[in-house]
């Protein structure tokens, strides 16, 4: 195998993401040529309208997997908390390099924190489960939807559009991001989203050539944790319309999972932890979806789906 072509996002944290991954391929085969393939997905093209208003899944992977299915790139490199758990016939997310950082962070120009943060003062994110999460410590707050790249949300942080916004850790990060004044937001208080700051790595089942050049960027423990988590959403059937966290932490062989479901006003809202062997992350993470909609997230989910109106 001569050359490598990564499908990706042309964002600018996923063409680092992709270059990130190219460079270790690079370093471990030299051999081997890496090309990216830029490629605009749904999700990229839609950014007047909130993602939870869009509907469906996958607005940020299916042209990229079209790709995979026809040849045109080998492999991708996702964001794993955009890649739905049903993936299309003859594809596989083979690998899940190390994590990066899974909390949040509120960024301000002139408040440290969300405890200083002023009465009604307006804060920006899109993600519902952020937004459900500041309401429950903050039922004061003007949430306002935020949506655009990481550099469009900064700029319009320091225009004075926001008193705050919400971003992931790990792509401020990546891209060596930061505002004057910023508080990380994590586990217990804020849960973050299903397989945060993680990526996975997608190609055809086929591919066996694939499947051994990037096998040196599998990670064990990362990939339990993810597998728990995802474990919880499928077991929830959860989209992007609803606020669904997770965190799965790993001590040893035993892997604790939390699960959180809450209604758009978090006015009800549920949360459970478990622990298992790591071994049987993926059906923790289903058994604990099932405690969740028995003690109240079925009625939450049905709200939110607006199911119960039919």
């Amino acid at each position: 195998m001569e050359k490598l072509i990564i499908a990706t996002r042309g964002s600018k944290l996923a063409l680092w993401q992709a270059e990130h991954i190219k460079a270790l391929l690079e370093k471990e085969h030299p051999g081997i040529r890496v090309e990216l393939l830029k490629i605009k997905t749904t999700g990229d093209k839609i950014l007047d309208v909130p993602l939870a208003k869009v509907g469906g899944k996958g607005l940020f992977v299916k042209e990229i997997e079209e790709a995979l299915l026809d040849g045109r790139a080998d492999l991708a490199v996702h964001s794993m908390k955009d890649v739905p758990v049903d993936l299309p016939q003859g594809l596989m997310l083979g690998i899940i390099p190390k994590r990066e950082d899974f909390t949040d962070t509120l960024l301000s120009v002139h408040f440290s924190g969300l405890a200083e943060l002023p009465q009604k003062a307006k804060v920006g994110t899109s993600s519902l489960r952020r937004k459900s999460q500041l309401l429950m410590l903050r039922p004061d707050l003007d949430i306002q939807d935020l949506r655009g790249n990481v550099d469009t949300r900064l700029r319009k942080l320091t225009e004075g559009r926001f008193d705050a916004i919400i971003m992931a850790t790990a792509g401020l990060k990546r891209l060596n991001l930061s505002a004057p004044k910023q508080q990380v937001l994590g586990p217990p208080r804020f849960l973050p989203a299903v397989a945060q700051g993680a990526l996975g790595i997608e190609y055809h089942k086929d591919r066996k050539d694939v499947a051994k050049a990037l096998a040196f960027l599998d990670h064990a423990d990362s990939r339990t944790c993810v597998l728990a988590e995802r474990g919880f959403l499928t077991g929830l059937d959860g989209g992007c319309q609803v606020p669904i966290a997770a965190h799965a932490g790993l001590d040893g062989d035993t892997v604790t999972l939390t699960g959180f479901v809450a209604d758009l006003e978090a006015k009800h809202i549920v949360l459970r932890q478990t622990s298992g062997p790591a071994n049987k992350a993926f059906d923790l993470g289903l058994a604990l979806a099932d405690d969740v909609l028995a003690s109240g997230g079925k009625e939450i989910l049905d709200e939110v789906y607006g199911r119960n109106k039919a």
